[in-house]
């Protein structure tokens, strides 16, 4: 072996285990050619497309060349409430995709199913797999990620498509980069990373600071700060721009196709216009002489229980108008009472069946329904309601759900300027003061994120001072 070849050997780089594409339509955008394009010739890659940027017809396409080129089925794993959807859009496109929940139906090439049926199937059935809103990975002791990750490496060719990767979430990429058969995540920490203190470190300071580095110019310097440390784990200081060189390698990650060099055109997103209303209760908590800020889950808890007349009745005032509107509740007790003061309203709960949740997201899509209840962890990925400009959410912790909730009215395709309305009570302001700020820092760190994978592939050429002496471009 020649050290050329022991150095190749030796790159986190991911390689290429796909082939050229034989079909690359004229209904795909020239962004979405060229991510696809780059996804198959890959064979085994990740998606990081922002909502409504068309990681549905992109999937599709992928999977139909991977169909024609191996004459063999490929599984779309998506949640439930958007198996049907992607179905439709199939139709919609001209690729054949079959829903099934376990049984592979002799001519199927395409088949739909959600995650909970993965159980019902065999990778030996299928040369590729498709992981819709992969995100749900991300959990690294859950049993659906073992489930999906076990399943996706015994299969050739891979795929894993989300919007909401977040670029300070490594456990999330080193749990997509194992399924992919890239590093796992223990190597990705033990290549990459360094064990700091267990004591989590507060980012307000570097979001501030990276704001008013923003400000001043010097945005790049400072704001990538952000994104550098979780929990005890942070990315070594010579291992960074490495660090996103191998991400870059297995991954794309856009939210406008400007990102990948493309005129942004007609993805430009409408206004959003967000409201906070702040309810003072009428009564305080029990033993005390006027309300204080909730501490912790229990008390925010007990704080929400307790002003549930006066939140739900204030967004019962807030959707008293004639257009759709979708509301998100976190608490089961909070969705009855909606449903019975919002008029024209229906409740979606977990324990309806999935035949019933889908109707009232059809419903819903049709406009023969006005206002959704529903809580985000049951239907805030993957649907596309730009019929909608209207959202009303309670205060939560959740960056990821808040962005998801207002991401299914607020994207590419909206003709209409987005509201939203954010509902808390006076106990609750830090709240939502730590909602917006996990959003301004998910912000930087994603504009991080593309910088750091478009500087990994450019190639830069040599600088020469004048004098015939090469210097190196990260000297210059």
């Amino acid at each position: 072996m020649s050290y050329a070849a022991f150095l190749e050997g030796k790159a986190q780089a991911g390689a290429l285990h796909g082939f050229e594409p034989s079909w690359l339509p004229d209904f795909l955008f020239g962004f979405q050619r060229a991510l696809v394009d780059w996804a198959t010739r890959m064979g085994r890659s990740a998606m990081f497309a922002d909502c409504g940027l068309g990681k549905t017809p992109m999937q599709l396409v992928w999977a139909e060349n991977v169909v024609r080129e191996t004459n063999r089925s490929v599984l779309i794993l998506t949640p439930l409430a958007v198996a049907q959807q992607t179905v439709r859009e199939g139709a919609k496109f001209g690729i054949e995709c079959r829903r099934s929940a376990g049984l592979l139906q002799p001519g199927a090439h395409v088949v739909v199913t959600n995650y909970e049926k993965l159980q019902h199937f065999r990778p030996e059935d299928f040369a590729g797999v498709v992981c819709d809103e992969s995100s749900i990975l991300k959990h690294f002791n859950g049993a659906t990620q073992k489930a999906v990750t076990r399943f996706m490496l015994k299969v050739p060719y891979r795929l894993l498509c989300t919007a909401t990767a977040a670029p300070n979430d490594y456990i999330e990429l080193g749990t997509a980069s194992q399924a992919l058969g890239e590093l796992g995540y223990s190597d990705m920490l033990s290549r990459f990373f360094r064990q700091t203190d267990n004591k989590k470190p507060s980012r307000m300071n570097d979001v501030k600071a990276a704001r008013e580095a923003r400000a001043g110019g010097h945005y790049a310097k400072l704001a990538y700060r952000v994104s550098q440390t979780i929990g005890q784990w942070k990315l070594k200081g010579h291992a960074v721009t490495p660090f996103w060189r191998w991400v870059a390698s297995w991954a794309r990650a856009c939210r406008k196709p400007s990102d990948l060099g493309f005129e942004d055109g007609a993805f430009l997103l409408p206004d959003l216009i967000q409201r906070e209303h702040v309810i003072e209760p009428t009564q305080p908590g029990q033993g005390f002489l006027f309300t204080l800020p909730a501490f912790g889950l229990k008390e925010e808890r007990e704080e929400r229980r307790r002003t549930l007349t006066e939140r739900c009745d204030l967004v019962a005032q807030l959707v008293d108008h004639k257009h759709p509107a979708v509301v998100w509740c976190h608490l089961n007790v909070e969705g009855d009472r909606l449903a019975k003061v919002i008029t024209g309203s229906r409740q979606v709960r977990g324990a309806d069946s999935d035949e019933e949740k889908e109707e009232a997201y059809r419903a819903f899509a049709d406009g023969d329904l006005r206002v959704l209840i529903i809580k985000p962890k049951i239907g805030a990925w993957g649907l596309n309601w730009q019929h909608c400009a209207h959202v009303v959410t309670f205060a939560s912790h959740s960056y990821e759900q808040f962005y998801q909730s207002v991401r299914r009215c607020w994207r590419f395709g909206q003709e209409r300027p987005v509201e939203v309305d954010i509902i808390a009570t006076t106990g609750e302001r830090h709240v939502i003061e730590n909602m917006l700020r996990k959003a301004e820092a998910a912000d930087i760190m994603f504009a991080e994120l593309v910088s750091h994978m478009n500087d990994a592939l450019r190639v830069e050429a040599p600088i020469h001072d004048g004098l015939g002496v090469e210097i190196p471009s990260w000297v210059a």
